[in-house]
């Protein structure tokens, strides 16, 4: 069914993350992954939502008048309607941000599109779901981002920035630092990485790179739905 999607939420808020952070966004958050990151921040999106026509959620993202909309997930690529989805609001004007896992092959997306690829780490532990034949379909008006749990990470995402020419080959690479959780506290595992460390090893090396703040995680509560 082409013609529906399974939608988990949609909702206006404060861009957080990408190089549009701070401004105002429409987000479309699609139901479903096939990925299980340690640190996902989104596991009610796994499951959670209902299936809507593409016109009903376009008639709600237009009705806030914001120009610029993301579609997201879960994984957004996983069905196949979301492509309708993203034509018609390319149609109508908006800038669309697509949030993708390094997963799901890129290469059958609206050229319009901004497409902000999430290549896996190994501390998310599904680094090795990377589709690394996405890196060829790049452009300028895409973005790289990488979420780093620790130094290994770093050097990891270091050395893929490097190999891969991404600082030339997409308009922006983005350094992510898991969300620092409060001493003693882990998710799976995994307790964050501090910004100021992130920040210090970009510095220390002259990386190419953007360091990425969650915006809307300093804004709200870290746990909060819908911002």
């Amino acid at each position: 069914m082409t013609d529906t999607l399974r939608i988990n939420e949609v909702f206006h808020s404060i861009q957080g993350e990408s190089s549009r952070a701070g401004s105002p966004c429409v987000f479309v958050r699609l139901t479903g992954c096939h990925l299980r990151c340690r640190y996902c921040d989104t596991e009610y999106a796994f499951h959670e939502g209902q299936r809507r026509t593409i016109d009903s959620i376009i008639e709600e993202v237009t009705r806030y008048g914001t120009p610029l909309v993301e579609i997201t997930g879960g994984e957004p690529l996983l069905q196949d309607g979301v492509h309708e989805l993203m034509k018609r609001l390319c149609d109508l004007g908006r800038t669309v941000l697509l949030e993708t896992s390094g997963a799901c092959d890129i290469s059958t997306c609206d050229p319009r599109l901004i497409r902000i690829l999430d290549l896996k780490t190994p501390g998310s532990g599904e680094a090795d779901r990377n589709l690394w034949s996405n890196v060829e379909h790049l452009t300028r008006r895409d973005e790289v981002k990488f979420v780093i749990t620790d130094r290994a990470d770093y050097e990891w995402a270091r050395e893929v920035v490097k190999r891969h020419d991404l600082a030339n080959r997409a308009g922006v690479v983005l350094f992510s630092a898991v969300f620092e959780q409060p001493q003693g506290v882990e998710i799976a595992g995994c307790r964050g990485l501090a910004l100021e460390d992130l920040a210090r090893w970009i510095l220390e090396e002259g990386l190419p790179v953007r360091l990425q703040a969650q915006l809307h995680k300093i804004i709200w509560r870290p746990q909060r739905r819908g911002v």
